[in-house]
């Protein structure tokens, strides 16, 4: 098909692309309505915020209430970086913002900050309505095909997009790519900008699995009868090859491939780097936190006379179904004999019942992703979140290089960003502070 021609600039105001509708795409789009710039924002999606509505089917996780310091501390190695962002927008901020569109926020008993109707879409259609009405022009079902030149007819740049109806080039003084992660690909964080831009010149870490499960080599019978079952009120231990140690209590799930839940995403990035350095790594499932082991110990020598070993695990344990399961799993017949001779062995086991992990699920199945344009480097991004490499081009989201767990700070970083980089266009074209 024969390309549309390119869309001339006007003089009157410069023009920015956005390519990405999402949280960071939309904030940065607000950040440039202030001064006047004509914004356009192109997605490959039939509608904007796809991936946000989708985080906010279970209840929005908008952001969380805790001090600042440690909500900074959440963002790991990148914690100074993200922090830089958030001095411009911080988790206050973000609920004062909803505010503005008429959408109260509370304060979970977990810490973590809802919409008051616990949607996303009410806040959604009311920041796209303020967007289309600030003069916003949004473009969907147009994906991003790499194609990202020096305009020939001054210091801007063109693009190119693959539509429904075919090729079209798209002109603009300045340029912003909010496209994600590689997490959700159904729903356009795939990824594929990656070679676009390391083909550019651009810095780019490889995408990997964040707030993610891992794969386990279950046995057969572990997998048919107890996949998908929860594990509540356990903890979770693990020292990396590093010495750094994760401890901490919550609820995980065993899954058909391994094991996922909250308490795994809390420790995934540690445990995703730790098999990358060296191979599979062990981690230690506490099943009874709340009683030692030697109270367990001491329950469990009682002897069970003619109870069946299930009943007396259940009676002085308290552990049944898959908790008492995963007690045999990995114990041929002999180690299986000894541990039911052993009280001792029983009781030292429920403490720190060890699961290797092989392998973190593929980025696609993830929550979140890691990896992506360098904060630093010649080859990265400046404090304006603009490409060394492309000047004039700026990032913003979950397509740089950070993570973060989830509980309200991917959505916060990811908006914060989003502001950066939008008011670092304005600077590129003269017209910020």
């Amino acid at each position: 098909m024969n390309a549309v021609p390119d869309v001339s600039l006007a003089a009157a105001a410069p023009r920015v692309v956005i390519v990405g509708a999402g949280p960071a795409g939309l904030m940065a789009a607000e950040a440039l309505l202030a001064v006047g710039a004509r914004v356009d924002v192109y997605d490959a999606m039939p509608s904007a915020g796809r991936k946000f509505l989708l985080a906010g089917k279970g209840g929005l996780n908008l952001t969380h209430s805790e001090p600042a310091a440690s909500f900074r501390a959440r963002y790991g190695e990148r914690a100074d970086a993200v922090g830089r962002w958030l001095d411009g927008l911080d988790a206050q901020g973000l609920r004062d913002w909803a505010a503005g569109l008429g959408i109260d926020t509370f304060v979970g008993s977990s810490g973590k900050v809802f919409p008051a109707g616990m949607k996303a879409a009410p806040l959604l259609r009311g920041w796209l309505h303020r967007l289309r009405a600030g003069g916003v022009k949004l473009h969907m079902r147009h994906h991003w095909n790499g194609r990202l030149e020096r305009s020939d007819e001054g210091p801007g740049w063109r693009l190119g997009f693959d539509t429904p109806a075919g090729a079209t080039t798209v002109a603009a003084d300045a340029v912003l790519l909010a496209l994600g992660g590689a997490s959700w690909p159904r729903l356009g964080s795939d990824g594929a900008w990656q070679p676009w831009l390391r083909a550019a010149g651009v810095d780019v870490a490889p995408l990997v699995s964040s707030n993610c499960g891992f794969e386990v080599a279950w046995s057969e019978h572990l997998r048919g009868k107890f996949a998908g079952e929860p594990l509540k009120g356990v903890r979770l231990a693990h020292v990396d090859r590093q010495g750094r140690r994760f401890d901490r209590a919550g609820e995980a799930v065993v899954s058909a491939y391994g094991l996922e839940g909250a308490l795994v995403y809390a420790a995934s990035a540690r445990l995703r780097d730790d098999i990358a350095a060296g191979g599979p790594t062990t981690v230690h499932l506490d099943l009874q936190p709340q009683r030692s082991e030697d109270e367990l110990r001491q329950a469990l020598a009682r002897g069970r006379g003619a109870r069946s070993w299930t009943n007396h695990l259940r009676e002085h344990a308290g552990l049944h179904g898959v908790k008492a399961a995963l007690l045999r799993e990995g114990l041929d017949a002999a180690a299986w004999a000894a541990l039911l001779a052993d009280p001792a062995a029983q009781a030292a086991r429920i403490k720190a019942l060890p699961i290797v992990l092989t392998a973190p699920r593929p980025v696609e199945e993830a929550i979140s992703s890691a990896g992506g344009v360098r904060l630093e480097g010649p080859q990265g991004l400046d404090e304006r979140l603009m490409l060394r490499a492309l000047p004039g081009v700026f990032c913003a989201g979950e397509m740089l290089d950070w993570e973060a767990p989830t509980g309200g700070y991917l959505l916060t970083a990811s908006f914060a960003s989003g502001r950066v980089a939008g008011c670092g266009a304005l600077e590129w074209l003269g017209l910020g502070p």
